[in-house]
């Protein structure tokens, strides 16, 4: 494929999403969760699929034990106690986004990134985002004035990033924040989560893996792209029966395969080098 037909394959890629996004937001919000899935748990859900490429070959069976269990454990927790599963996620997702989405940023900036992508979708959409948490982890995880905050909190951090995007005439930043900011609350965050996030990160790792082309990339990920796609479908299909509505099994079966990616995969990645990767 050559660059210029792998330039225009990435514009129509960016113009369903946003068309998609555009009808899903005035659309039930059964078709808002399926907007998330693809965009969070099938398009997103590939950087992290590469956790095991990056590890050291001596040191994946510990890995992917660790990994294993942190998985479970989130499980086990966010179905016997989502309240407190919630928030830590929240947290959790914050401090990973800050980490890793300005990493030569200053410390304003990368908090302000890290905050923005949890904190935004609130501004304009604060009771679309109390109910949506209500249903992910019951009535008791919402402490009093947590969307209040988010939203005063989301509000300062936006118009930095905006101002920050225009100075810099970052495009991708002022895209990204402003799907936070306008859509509602699932398909902001999702569309958001893929322009500032998801997709920068696939490059980075498809680089670092040593592959020259997403097709590429894909491939080498596929196995474990797979396992993740079963796991998600197990974990939705359990919860499905406590909430008919699928909010709570998205947030769980992205939990438990992302606070591992968040909490494990930094412990392990360290000393592989580019160089050490492709020999192992």
């Amino acid at each position: 494929m050559s660059r210029q037909t792998g330039h225009g394959w990435t514009i129509i890629g960016w113009w369903v999403l946003g068309a998609a996004a555009i009808a899903a937001s005035f659309a039930p919000l059964l078709v808002q969760l399926g907007y998330a899935v693809v965009a969070v748990g099938v398009i997103g859900m590939a950087h992290g699929a590469s956790d095991l490429a990056i590890v050291e070959r001596a040191h994946r069976p510990a890995f992917l034990a660790l990994y294993g269990s942190v998985s479970l454990a989130c499980l086990w927790w966010w179905t016997t106690e989502p309240a407190v599963a919630l928030p830590l996620f929240l947290l959790a997702s914050a401090i990973h986004f800050a980490l890793e989405d300005a990493p030569s940023g200053s410390l304003t900036e990368r908090t302000a990134r890290g905050v923005s992508l949890i904190a935004t979708p609130a501004v304009l959409h604060s009771m679309g985002l109390r109910e949506l948490l209500v249903i992910a982890g019951g009535p008791d995880a919402l402490a009093p004035g947590l969307v209040t905050a988010m939203t005063l909190v989301g509000g300062v951090t936006a118009g930095g990033l905006m101002v920050l995007a225009w100075q810099r005439r970052d495009a991708r930043l002022a895209l990204g924040t402003l799907s936070l900011l306008i859509f509602p609350p699932l398909v902001g965050f999702s569309l958001g989560f893929l322009i500032l996030h998801a997709l920068p990160q696939t490059a980075i790792r498809q680089e670092r893996i040593g592959c020259r082309t997403t097709a590429g990339y894909v491939r080498a990920v596929a196995p474990i792209l797979l396992l993740a796609f079963v796991l998600a479908g197990v974990v939705g299909a359990l919860l499905l029966r406590v909430d008919a509505s699928g909010v709570r099994a998205l947030f769980a079966a992205i939990a438990a395969l992302a606070v591992p990616h968040l909490l494990v995969t930094p412990w392990f990645s360290g000393e592989a080098t580019p160089a050490r990767l492709r020999a192992a």
